[in-house]
């Protein structure tokens, strides 16, 4: 019966405070019969993963602008949607992205599996992913756990154990709540909850939907929840990018497809990332600075050095350079150039 509870009780609060976002179609709507497109719920999800909703819904928008549906997206090619995705990071879900879309067209006739288990068949496309897509787009009542929902579930039933530890248990407690009705809304409702009340510091405990079912907050502990082992400190790598320009276009180079920012365009580097080597050419070098930038596993502190073209390169070839297609990391050393240090 608390099963029952919890989820009535959660829908009823997404009926009337659902979060409004590019690609949802919300809770009256679909009441009344409007469903949501596969193809919008599955490339939100892949943005989604390790980034925020307001960081995503600008690059959501341009996608389906530029690629209205997956037979759209399958034909792109791949350096116009490398450059799209551009400042989103984790590039590897760009390559994903396309090699699902293909296979969707490929061997599906452009139509998405319809359940979890068919969805896990297709590229990139892991178990949350397939679990949101189902339920979201099709009612599958498929488990859908991310951090928000795993935090949530800590709280309801006041799971000391620390994360990852503590990952079956939270995944068994949301397969439990899932509804076999609506279970596409109970998904969203579930993660919005997280998102907006039952938040990470200070959740909103006085005005949660859940509040009299939440064990951690009768024992005083919600903000506390879900605990997480330490997190070994990340290492430091360092390196080296050149900047060279040549009548206004820039020597720039595409990375190889496999490792850190694969596919992506950038700038001739030294050997941070197990690729690269010394000066594209012989040169007074002009040094600017440095740039800092974050990787999941490290942190990357690049020296950014500068000349006028002399010759021809020995790495990389100028072009015509946007630099909104830059991965973050090259854009730091772009900006640096450009904005900050005006080389000369």
């Amino acid at each position: 019966m608390r099963d029952a509870a919890v989820s009535e009780q959660l829908l009823a609060w997404y009926d009337g405070a659902a979060r409004v976002m590019p690609w949802r179609i919300g809770p009256a709507a679909r009441a009344a019969g409007a469903r949501p497109d596969p193809y919008r719920i599955w490339l939100s999800e892949v943005m989604l993963q390790q980034t925020t909703v307001a960081a995503v819904s600008g690059y959501f928008t341009r996608f389906v602008t530029r690629w209205p549906s997956v037979q759209d997206l399958a034909a792109a090619a791949d350096a116009d949607v490398m450059a799209e995705w551009a400042g989103l990071g984790y590039y590897a879900r760009a390559r994903n992205l396309l090699a699902c879309a293909r296979a969707v067209v490929r061997d599906h006739g452009g139509v998405f599996p319809a359940t979890a288990e068919g969805l896990r068949s297709l590229p990139g496309v892991g178990p949350y992913t397939a679990g949101a897509v189902a339920a979201i787009a099709y009612d599958e009542p498929a488990v859908v756990v991310d951090g928000n929902v795993e935090r949530v579930m800590a709280r309801l039933f006041g799971v000391e154990t620390p994360l990852p530890l503590s990952k079956p248990a939270l995944i068994a407690h949301a397969t439990r709540l899932t509804p076999r009705l609506r279970a596409g809304d109970y998904a969203q409702a579930v993660m919005d909850l997280g998102a907006t009340i039952c938040s990470p510091r200070n959740p909103a405990c006085g005005i949660c939907p859940l509040m009299a079912l939440c064990l951690a907050r009768k024992a005083g502990i919600a903000a506390e929840l879900p605990r997480k082992l330490p997190k070994p400190e990340k290492p430091v790598r360092r390196g080296a990018v050149w900047l060279a320009e040549n009548a206004g276009q820039m020597l720039v180079e595409r990375r190889r497809d496999k490792g850190l920012l694969g596919g992506m365009l950038g700038f001739v580097g030294d050997g941070w990332d197990g690729a690269g080597g010394g000066p594209p050419f012989q040169a007074e070098w002009q040094t600017l600075g440095e740039v800092k930038h974050t990787f999941t596993h490290f942190h990357l502190f690049l020296t950014v050095h500068w000349a006028k073209a002399r010759g021809n390169p020995e790495r990389g070839s100028y072009a015509d350079l946007n630099p909104d297609d830059l991965p973050t990391v090259m854009r730091k050393a772009y900006d640096l150039a450009f904005t900050t240090q005006k080389p000369r």
